[in-house]
């Protein structure tokens, strides 16, 4: 099976995440997409909801899609969830699957700097999707394939600073996470 990865922090998932994944799902011919969120990002300090809530967001964000699946791989382990560690767990536990892994195109620019970023070339080839002014810069011996996506500008910063701001974040989120952030009393200030 050919299997698209997303991580992220997902604090909260979005739209814009869904549309990533059905894009990708579709031009890359993926058989499914399953969504990693990280327990401890490796690149931010923290974020204000608990692992445990974001991961059931994304739950709540994807129930619709039976392509769709959440994988707490990164919940396993109690130390920085780093991209080629939980992609060698992944082959180690999946050896039929044939993984990508899926990141906006603006991320091509940072990706040498990632952990054993030239080791995870070789473990992994990458769905890289258009963001507004994004451009595809290719890292050396990185494998990458474009997914073309409609432009849509909404973040979960955005999100979380309309929340705070007790402004509506209708249709920027699946409705049972809209939900959820509203029952949890999430980004509320």
């Amino acid at each position: 099976m050919k299997i698209g990865l997303m991580g992220g922090t997902f604090d909260p998932p979005h739209i814009g995440h869904l549309l990533i994944a059905e894009q990708a799902k579709e031009q890359l011919q993926l058989d499914a997409v399953w969504f990693l969120p990280a327990k401890l990002p490796p690149h931010k300090q923290s974020t204000g909801t608990s692992a445990e809530k974001r991961l059931q967001l994304v739950e709540a964000a994807i129930q619709c899609n039976e392509a769709f699946s959440v994988s707490d791989i990164e919940f396993e382990r109690e130390t920085k969830s780093y991209t080629f560690d939980t992609i060698r767990e992944l082959k180690d536990r999946y050896p039929e699957h044939d993984f990508f892994f899926l990141i906006g195109a603006d991320s091509l620019v940072s990706l040498g700097t990632w952990y054993r970023a030239d080791d995870l070339y070789q473990e992994v080839r990458f769905g890289a999707v258009a963001r507004p002014g994004s451009r595809y810069l290719i890292p050396e011996g990185a494998q990458v394939t474009a997914v073309d996506m409609p432009l849509l500008e909404v973040s979960s910063t955005d999100i979380r600073q309309r929340v705070a701001r007790d402004r509506s974040i209708r249709y920027l989120v699946p409705e049972p996470v809209r939900q959820l952030i509203e029952e949890w009393k999430l980004y509320a200030t």
